[in-house]
């Protein structure tokens, strides 16, 4: 199910202004790869284009080329919707749907694919997406609850179970532990590290030490100065990014010596 992304020459735009400046990158199948790098670099805005989410500020567009398994994202013919729906995406902060329940929220993004479900099926794929998330033996007692009466490590957990019950090949999480706990934070790291098995991971986080604790790749972006586009200045492996990085400004970076 999981698919690999191959970025080739990608410019990002914001009406004219060039926000990210020709990346190249290859992230691979059932793995998690991290982007770091400091606050305005571009890292979110790369990431949202991988799904086309970028698409939704107007007068946003790219150029170059982003193919998933051989599939190129961006073909006049390609619906971003269902785009969308193959690439999934966890946002910085929770968001259930506030007016739904636990249950409604993991099958919404479903019956918006594909209509009508039958209550089986419907109980089967809120079960296996709870499950997923590590989150079905907390709630499975009060699923006609709102789901926004959970904590906020548990949301998160429910907006990761909603989008994994779209069976996605690719999850997109743009800060997902940023507002959360410790504790919180500890699940939803332990989760990546599960669900990698099956899908392919893309994480943007300003925490080092969680991009060394959960990425197998980690991609560094930065930005020459204010108003330049953001760039890819490093991709590699975690492990050599963060004890032998081949670039002075990602060790420069990864040390905190700027950012």
């Amino acid at each position: 199910m999981a698919k690999s992304i191959d970025v080739s020459d990608l410019n990002i735009y914001y009406g004219d202004f060039l926000a990210v400046e020709g990346v190249n990158m290859t992230i691979k199948a059932r793995s998690v790869t991290a982007f770091i790098g400091p606050s305005g670099c571009g890292k979110s805005t790369f990431l949202r284009s991988l799904n086309r989410m970028h698409e939704v500020i107007p007068g946003a567009r790219v150029e170059g080329k982003v193919m998933v398994d051989g599939q190129s994202l961006y073909e006049p013919s390609v619906d971003p919707v269902a785009v969308r729906r193959q690439i999934g995406m966890v946002f910085q902060r929770p968001n259930p749907f506030p007016t739904m329940s636990i249950y409604d929220n993991v099958l919404s993004g479903k019956k918006l694919n594909s209509g009508r479900i039958k209550k089986s099926d419907a109980d089967d794929l809120v079960e296996r997406s709870l499950r997923g998330a590590n989150l079905w033996e907390e709630v499975k007692d009060r699923l006609g609850k709102p789901g926004m009466g959970l904590s906020g490590g548990q949301q998160q957990r429910l907006c990761i179970a909603r989008a994994i019950a779209v069976e996605p090949q690719v999850l997109l999480m743009d800060e997902p532990c940023s507002a959360l706990d410790p504790i919180s934070t500890s699940a939803i790291e332990d989760l990546i590290h599960e669900l990698k098995s099956d899908y392919t991971i893309v994480i943007v986080t300003h925490n080092m030490q969680q991009a060394a604790r959960v990425s197998d790749e980690t991609g560094f972006f930065n930005l020459k100065a204010t108003g330049e586009p953001g760039h890819l200045v490093e991709f590699n492996s975690t492990k050599r990014m963060f004890t032998n990085p081949d670039n002075d400004a990602t060790e420069a970076y990864i040390s905190g010596r700027f950012g």
